[in-house]
């Protein structure tokens, strides 16, 4: 085989990894949570009404303290929303086993095992 018939075929083992479909599931549910949505939208409309309040000459104080407080609001309903934490938890462990992929790729490229930040697997490292 090719390397890149190779590559398309891991590429199709990674996207039926439960991790994986599990990620896309919580990418759904995520997309579809209309009132996530909504605070994910009404979010980046405030912060770009503070960047704009912040490059004028004179600023308005009182409506930065508002705008700030609000972005803030918004900032801890969007991260408690369930279907945020589910889809932010799903990426993680996606990026995670990603990694995991990649260092064995290059391991077996180059012998040697990417830093994990953890000496006892590479009996001592210089990070």
């Amino acid at each position: 085989m090719e390397i890149m018939e190779l590559a398309a075929e891991l590429g199709k083992l990674i996207k039926a990894d439960p991790r994986v479909v599990e990620m896309n599931r919580a990418q759904e549910a995520y997309e579809a949570d209309l009132e996530l949505q909504k605070r994910i939208m009404e979010y980046n409309a405030q912060s770009e009404a503070l960047s704009t309040e912040y490059k004028k000459e004179t600023q308005d104080a009182e409506l930065i303290g508002l705008i700030e407080k609000r972005i803030h609001e918004l900032y801890h309903e969007i991260m408690e929303n369930e279907n945020m934490v589910a889809f932010t938890k799903a990426q993680d462990v996606v990026n995670a086993f990603m990694a995991e992929v990649n260092g064995e790729i290059t391991y077996q490229i180059t012998g040697e095992r990417p830093c994990t930040h953890d000496c006892s697997t590479c009996g001592g490292c210089h990070h």
